[in-house]
């Protein structure tokens, strides 16, 4: 629950840190960036932060709110996105592939040429409330 206001990243790398409910919205936007390795950022905020080409690898990001950012050519290897929130998001070119748990409406977030799995592709496709049978 540390204070972000005004903190400057420009290329951090986090490692193995348990960072919950932080503010990154609250960051000085200014060159930031940073990558994530094996990290808990639970109900972390990210709000209309632009962080393109961000590495996310073997973090839980359960209840992150991804609302309004650009994420574009961001690499998220094996996360768990369960209760995250993604409203408006730039999600053009991100990597999913190893990812699991997410939820993202593609009418509401651009996802032009973003990768995913055909097994998690639910997540995707659960807003149309449809039926997908997962045991094919």
């Amino acid at each position: 629950m540390a204070k972000l206001v005004s903190t400057a990243f420009r290329e951090v790398v986090f490692k193995e840190c348990k960072m919950f409910g932080l503010h990154f919205d609250d960051c000085n936007a200014f060159g930031m960036s940073f990558t994530f390795e094996s990290c808990s950022l639970n109900n972390s905020i990210f709000y209309k932060t632009s962080i393109k080409k961000t590495v996310f690898k073997n973090s839980k990001l359960i209840e992150v709110d991804f609302a309004e950012c650009d994420l574009s050519n961001a690499i998220f290897n094996t996360c768990d996105f369960s209760g995250a929130v993604f409203d408006n998001t730039n999600l053009e070119k991100a990597d999913f592939r190893t990812s699991v748990n997410y939820s993202i409406d593609p009418s509401q977030n651009r996802l032009k040429k973003a990768k995913f799995s055909l097994s998690e592709v639910y997540g995707l496709l659960h807003t149309f409330d449809i039926e997908i049978d997962r045991n094919s």
